[in-house]
């Protein structure tokens, strides 16, 4: 009997050897894999398909799977490769679905969060030769020829690589938010929802990129250190729109930021040869703070909308308190540019210790008379010149209702008050202008001086005067500072054109030659109001012929005319020596 069922133990053992030999060759057929695809895909909320499963006993703890298409049932796949390695080990007697290693060869891996949770892990997952998509997750990611991998691979429900693992990965190619980059290496960690690159590496828009950063939990990111070199990047967005996507962050925080030779290019903006060193710098909800910040920064050339600047050095540091602008010095307009001073949080007010215009050939935009009456940003309150110096500048306004030109202007200012309450304006200081030469609307004039002193109340123009024709129009003048801007003038020629003042808006006299004028007006020079309405003034002239004419102007309408005969009693007009 014991023998009997000794022999039929052997028997059965043999059977079932017999068996599982067939199942373990039958499960290496096409025919064997389909039945398995088939079993999980009616068995679980996971679809599977593979042509072949392979095993070889010179490496019995491995089995290939290939041509692998993963995913869950409904939703595009979350893995089609090539070749599937699972290498396993004695935990699988305890745990099944955890193994050792998964190896994916030349396929595609889509890290959608709705692809996790998955019902596998692994002490690693490495990839060889694949695609590798992040949709839906915000860093719009597509790498190809990715090789690397994560340790350990813990999938879980939004995060396909797990809450806590070690990263490190090369790719041939990358796109990252619309951004191209080749040769890309990523060393880092992921805790959470936190995560940190210790090493980024890259080749991108023909320079390179290198640095660290840390992304936390709030979607907030801190970069301790970023290099860029002999960047070429070209974009199709405004300089706001390509600097947009940083204030849509919780909050930025930049340790450090090394820019060097780069060339950046957009609609209405370039700058060439740009070096740039930013540190210890935090943007947050549209502000930004700092303990200890600085920015030096200069290029080639700089160009946004109309201004075109050469050569820009720009020297800064940043603290609680506000920017100290150590120095801005450019070439602009065939001149120079020079000043230095501080940004004040506190009010936001920005006071220039010393501002220096030099050589400049400046034609005015053709909107800068509603620039100069729109209201300054939020960021902007008050500007003011401690000091201000012009030297031998050429300004020109082309309006063709009432071009002027200034050449070889002049001048000085202390204490100018520009901008108040984020108006434009001369607010409060003293300046004095003077030009070898100029032209109003047609009128040439030489030797043109102004000198002016300003207050919260009233601009006082205590001398304004120009030579013109043989003679010398001088002038002096009050304009006050209320909405209405209500001027009050008082103009002397001796020796001048007598229609001198056609050309500004009187109507043409009825007498000609060179005479003497005395004319006193007064109007409301406001922005949203015709001046000539409200206009009213006196006009007394005499021609060398002894021609009198006295004329009157009332809401802009002249009244009288009427020529007085030459008499003996009237003074003689006597020209002015030109200069």
């Amino acid at each position: 009997m014991m023998k009997f069922l000794g022999k039929l133990l052997l028997v059965v053992a043999i059977v079932l050897l017999l068996a599982m030999l067939a199942v373990y060759f039958l499960l290496q057929t096409r025919w064997g894999a389909t039945q398995v695809s088939q079993w999980v895909s009616n068995n679980s909320d996971y679809h599977l398909t593979f042509d072949v499963m392979d095993h070889r006993f010179s490496s019995p703890s491995h089995v290939l799977l290939k041509n692998v298409n993963f995913g869950h049932k409904g939703k595009p796949a979350t893995l089609v490769a090539k070749t599937v390695d699972i290498d396993l080990s004695s935990r699988q007697l305890t745990d099944p679905l955890h193994v050792d290693t998964i190896l994916l060869q030349d396929g595609t891996l889509n890290l959608s969060p709705a692809a996790a949770p998955l019902p596998f892990q692994a002490d690693r997952l490495q990839l060889s030769n694949m695609a590798f998509n992040s949709p839906a997750t915000g860093w719009d990611l597509s790498a190809q020829r990715v090789t690397g991998g994560v340790a350990p691979w813990q999938p879980v429900a939004g995060n396909v690589l797990g809450s806590k693992t070690q990263i490190q990965m090369s790719a041939g190619s990358l796109m990252l938010n619309g951004v191209p980059a080749s040769n890309v290496l990523i060393q880092g960690s992921i805790d959470k929802d936190v995560v940190t690159l210790t090493t980024i590496g890259a080749d991108m828009a023909r320079g390179s990129l290198t640095g660290d950063a840390q992304r936390n939990a709030d979607g907030s990111w801190v970069v301790n250190n970023l290099r860029l070199n002999d960047i070429r990047l070209q974009s199709d967005k405004s300089l706001l729109d390509f600097f947009n996507p940083l204030t849509t962050l919780p909050s930025l925080k930049i340790g450090r930021v090394e820019v060097t030779d780069a060339r950046l290019q957009g609609p209405e903006w370039a700058v060439t040869d740009l070096d740039l060193s930013l540190r210890n710098l935090t943007l947050e909800g549209g502000d930004w703070k700092s303990e200890d910040g600085r920015l030096s920064m200069n290029a080639t050339e700089f160009i946004y909308g109309s201004l075109h600047l050469f050569d820009p050095i720009l020297n800064a540091t940043f603290s609680p308190q506000g920017i100290a602008l150590q120095q801005f010095t450019s070439r602009w307009e065939n001149g120079m540019v020079r000043t230095s001073g501080n940004w004040y949080r506190a009010g936001h007010a920005l006071v220039l210790d010393d501002a220096a215009f030099a050589g400049l050939e400046y034609t005015l935009p053709a909107n800068w008379k509603q620039v100069w009456m729109d209201e300054l940003p939020t960021w902007l309150n008050s500007v003011t010149l401690k000091k201000f110096s012009a030297s031998r500048n050429l300004v020109i306004d082309i309006d063709p209702g009432f071009p002027w030109q200034l050449t070889a202007l002049d001048g000085y200012g202390d204490n100018l008050q520009l901008a108040r309450e984020r108006k434009w304006g001369v607010w409060g200081g003293s300046a004095k202008l003077n030009a070898a030469a100029a032209t109003f609307n047609r009128v040439d004039v030489r030797r043109p001086s102004l000198a002016l002193n300003a207050n919260s109340s009233t601009v006082n123009i205590s001398e304004l005067s120009a030579f013109t024709g043989q003679g010398l129009l001088e002038a002096t003048a009050v304009v006050s500072q209320t909405p209405e801007r209500s001027v009050n003038l008082s103009l002397r020629g001796r020796g001048v054109p007598v229609n001198v003042l056609q050309e500004w808006g009187w109507p043409a006299l009825p007498i000609n030659g060179d005479g003497n004028l005395q004319l006193t007006a007064s109007g409301n020079v406001n922005a949203n109001a015709p001046l000539k309405p409200t206009v009213n003034g006196e006009l007394q002239v005499i021609n060398v012929q002894k021609q009198q004419l006295k004329q009157s102007m009332h809401g802009g309408v002249v009244s009288g005319g009427v020529v007085a005969p030459p008499t003996e009693s009237a003074p003689s007009p006597s020209p002015q020596p030109s200069p």
